[in-house]
């Protein structure tokens, strides 16, 4: 089996915008183009349902019954139940919320645990428990490779550590973490986790109740979807922590570390990206199945998409002078994401490249603490071009001519 990349890009309208002609999107880690399953959603909703929802009358009710559907649909997606899943204005405003909610549970001497291979967002709402007498271990990575070593985590394991935080992959180093095998390492001494799957999920969403992870987070908006954030927080956990919201939100699960209504809209069109996985699964499997299993095949399909796409780019980069690539040099082993050091400032590369339509990132990346683990200056930055599985073998062609013109 093998991905129809005509059929993947004919669902994104951005492919036909007379704006966007010509030019090749590789900044999909900041943000994805939005699927036409979502866009048909909220224009529907905008224009139908932009009201209160859940009274009686008919535009609440339908307004509640979407918002209702996109929640149930994405949770059976995930392999968790309904409940388990809220909605954020963003995933950094999710992670801020549950460590204000952590603070009020663990005591002065206990520990957690955060790498320095996360965003900020991953890691500096958890660094600040250390105002609150929390011992805040760091968990490194090599200065060389960027990686994250199970040993290393190992060492910092006793029965004081009560959180570990991690990355499912970072948004830099892009190198796919064994999520499975830390929760369990981290529950043996019972401890709690936290994933970031925000540079994940675009590549394809886990189920994460087969990873075991008790808190998993991403960003809607880097797939396919509106801008918000999504997270799982499994039931015993949620009715654990302290409640966050209204006192009358209390005893609704997903409602307790929601402390502000979420965008209506965004939440109700979030269910137009389980259409897109249900139109692409349809497309190339002609069965139907439950919608984990759908998640669990679309994977599969992403994962041996991008892989083709991204070791020809990975095996340039490698073979090209005065370029660092940062991460594995192996598709298998990372995300579809490749941040390069280059010579110049990465803003000056990504100028260049935009004149030659190439749309990439420079600087940091919200991962300046991985940067500086590694000897590299986050002012400098590095250069980012980040593949989805809509992208195609013509953009990369396109992106290696342009960097050849460039570099």
């Amino acid at each position: 089996m093998s991905l129809d990349n005509d059929f993947v890009r004919a669902q994104f309208p951005a492919f036909r915008a007379s704006s966007l002609d010509g030019q090749a999107f590789f900044e999909n880690a900041g943000g994805s183009y939005m699927c036409q399953q979502v866009i048909t959603r909220l224009e529907r909703y905008v224009t139908e349902r932009k009201v209160q929802p859940y009274y009686p009358f008919a535009a609440s009710k339908k307004a509640g019954e979407e918002m209702d559907e996109a929640r149930q649909r994405i949770a059976a997606c995930l392999g968790i139940e309904t409940g388990e899943l809220s909605f954020g204005p963003s995933t950094t405003q999710n992670t801020y919320v549950l460590a204000q909610a952590f603070r009020q549970m663990l005591n002065k001497g206990d520990a957690i645990i955060v790498t320095n291979q996360d965003h900020e967002a991953n890691t500096g709402p958890w660094r600040r428990l250390a105002d609150e007498g929390i011992e805040v271990r760091e968990w490194k990575v090599d200065p060389q490779s960027g990686s994250l070593a199970l040993e290393d985590l190992h060492a910092l394991l006793d029965e004081k550590v009560k959180l570990v935080c991690f990355p499912h992959c970072s948004n830099v180093v892009a190198e796919i973490n064994p999520v499975a095998e830390i929760v369990k390492t981290a529950h043996a001494v019972g401890a709690v986790t936290c994933v970031d799957g925000v540079s994940f999920a675009p590549h394809g969403w886990p189920n994460v109740s087969k990873l075991g992870a008790d808190i998993y987070l991403f960003s809607s908006y880097k797939t396919w979807g509106p801008h918000q954030g999504i997270m799982v927080v499994r039931k015993e956990l949620a009715f654990k922590l302290p409640n966050q919201a209204h006192f009358f939100n209390g005893e609704v699960a997903y409602k307790r570390l929601t402390p502000a209504g979420p965008d209506h809209a965004s939440v109700a069109v979030s269910a137009g990206m389980v259409d897109y996985f249900e139109a692409l699964h349809g497309h190339h499997f002609k069965n139907s199945t439950t919608p984990a299993q759908m998640c669990e095949d679309l994977h599969g399909l992403f994962a041996q998409y991008e892989a083709d796409l991204l070791q020809p780019f990975l095996d340039y980069i490698r073979g090209k002078n005065g370029l660092r690539l940062i991460g594995p040099d192996q598709a298998s082993k990372r995300a579809a994401t490749v941040s390069i050091l280059c010579q110049e400032p990465s803003l000056n590369i990504s100028t260049k490249l935009a004149e030659r339509g190439i749309m990439a990132g420079h600087g940091h990346y919200y991962g300046m603490r991985v940067l500086e683990a590694m000897g590299l200056d986050p002012t400098h930055g590095v250069l980012r071009i980040s593949m989805s599985h809509y992208t195609s073998k013509a953009e990369v062609n396109q992106a290696i001519e342009a960097l050849d013109q460039v570099l």
